[in-house]
C-alpha cells in the first residue's frame, strides 16, 4: 500500500495562487511516478479572506494544521492592508504556534549564468543555512511610548533561550554530518551583542559531541563580505533569526534571485511549512508571469522532509536540467508563463528522457 500524506496549502495573496498551482502540478507528477499519495486541503487565509471576514488566521486553523504532515504556503502580503498585519498573523503565527524553530534555506547555484558574482560556478555556491526561527528580534517583545509624538520611544527586545539556541545548533551539526565537507560555521555578532555569548558557548559545547564536523566562526558583517567574495568557503551555517533573514536573502541573489529560492520552516518530526521566499508581487497577480520555480523547489524540500528522498531529488534534477539546457531561459518574471514552467518540470518528471 502506498503512503498517503496530509498536505495543507495556503495560496495566500498576489501571485500565491498561481505559483502554488504549479507546485501542486509538479506534486501530481511526482505522485504518479513515485507511488505515494497526498490528501490536500486548501485553507483560505490571506488578504481577501481578511477583508471579507475580518479574520487573519483563527486558532482552529492552527489546530487543523497540527494534524497535517506538511503545509505549502504561497505568499502573504497585500497593499490594501497595513504592512505586517497578515505576515505576523499567518507566517509568524505558524512559526511560533507550531514551534517551527528551524528555517532551512539551501543556497545552490544551478547554472553560472544566473550568478551575479564574477567567475563563480555551481561548485562554488552550495551551502545550507540553518536560521533559528522562533526567538531573537522576531519574538514579538516590543512597544511604543508617546506614540505619534515628537518624543516617541520605540523598543524591541532580542531574546534567546539556552534551549532554543542549543536545538538549532544541534540540528545544524546533524545536517553538516550528512554533507561531504562536514563543515559548520557559526555566524553571530557576540563581540558587539554581548548576550550572544550564549551562542558562542552553546556552539562550543554541542560541537564537542561532533568531532567529525569541522567548525568555523564569522561575525555577521564579515560573513556577508565572505559570501560575496568567497562563497565556496561556506558549507552549513547556523545563525540567529535576524541575521539569518538578512544573510539568506543575500544568498538568494547569489544563486540567481528570489525566483528560485525556497525555504523550509521545520519542527523535525512534526508538521512543517514550506514556501518560496519571494513576496506576493501583486503587480503580477493574474498575469501568468510569476516564476514558480521557488515554489517547486519548496515542494522538493517538502518531499525530502517527508522521507520521499528519491522524489525530491527528481524535482531538483529536472529543474537543473531545464536551467542548464536553456529551456528555461531566465528566472525573471514574464519571460516564461507561470504555467509553462510548471508544465516543463511536471513533464520532465513524467518523461525524464525527454529532457
Amino acid at each position: 500500500m502506498s503512503k498517503t500524506y496530509d498536505i495543507a496549502y495556503i495560496p495566500g495573496d498576489g501571485v500565491g495562487e498561481e505559483v502554488v498551482r504549479e507546485g501542486l502540478k509538479v506534486l501530481d507528477a511526482v505522485e504518479e511516478v513515485f507511488s505515494f499519495r497526498t490528501k490536500r486541503e486548501r485553507l483560505p487565509y490571506g488578504a481577501d479572506h481578511f477583508l471579507a471576514t475580518g479574520e487573519t488566521m483563527p486558532e482552529a486553523a492552527f489546530d487543523r494544521l497540527r494534524d497535517m504532515h506538511a503545509i505549502v504556503l504561497g505568499a502573504i502580503g497585500d497593499p490594501r492592508i497595513e504592512v505586517g498585519k497578515l505576515e505576523f498573523a499567518i507566517i509568524a503565527g505558524m512559526r511560533f504556534k507550531l514551534d517551527l524553530y528551524v528555517n532551512l534555506r539551501p543556497i545552490k547555484l544551478y547554472d553560472a549564468r544566473f550568478c551575479p558574482l564574477k567567475d563563480k560556478t555551481p561548485q562554488d555556491v552550495d551551502m545550507l543555512i540553518c536560521r533559528e526561527n522562533t526567538e531573537g528580534a522576531y519574538a514579538g517583545i516590543y512597544g511604543h511610548m508617546k506614540h505619534g509624538t515628537a518624543d516617541e520611544v520605540a523598543h524591541q527586545s532580542m531574546i534567546w533561550t539556552r534551549k532554543g539556541v542549543e536545538r538549532i545548533i544541534r540540528y545544524a551539526f546533524e545536517r553538516a554530518l550528512e554533507r561531504p565537507r562536514r563543515k559548520l560555521t557559526l555566524v553571530d555578532k557576540a563581540n558587539a551583542l554581548r548576550s550572544q555569548d550564549l551562542w558562542t558557548r552553546a556552539f562550543a559545547e554541542v560541537g564537542a559531541e561532533y568531532p567529525d564536523v569541522e567548525t568555523d566562526h564569522a561575525y555577521v558583517d564579515a560573513a556577508c563580505m565572505w559570501m560575496v567574495k568567497n562563497p565556496e568557503w561556506f558549507d552549513v551555517a547556523v545563525m540567529p533569526n535576524l541575521f539569518g533573514d538578512i544573510v539568506t536573502d543575500l544568498g538568494a541573489m547569489i544563486q540567481g534571485g528570489m525566483g528560485i529560492a525556497a525555504s523550509g520552516n521545520l519542527h523535525p518530526g512534526k508538521v512543517s511549512m514550506f514556501e518560496p521566499i519571494h513576496g506576493s508581487a501583486p503587480k503580477y497577480q493574474g498575469q501568468n508571469k510569476a516564476n514558480p520555480l521557488a515554489t517547486i523547489m519548496a515542494i522538493s524540500l517538502m518531499l525530502d522532509y517527508l522521507g520521499e528522498r528519491e522524489a525530491a531529488a527528481a524535482v531538483e534534477t529536472v529543474t537543473v536540467e531545464l536551467l542548464r539546457s536553456g529551456r528555461i531561459r531566465s528566472l525573471s518574471a514574464g519571460v516564461h508563463g507561470t504555467d509553462e514552467i510548471g508544465t516543463f518540470v511536471a513533464d520532465g518528471i513524467r518523461s525524464p528522457v525527454a529532457n
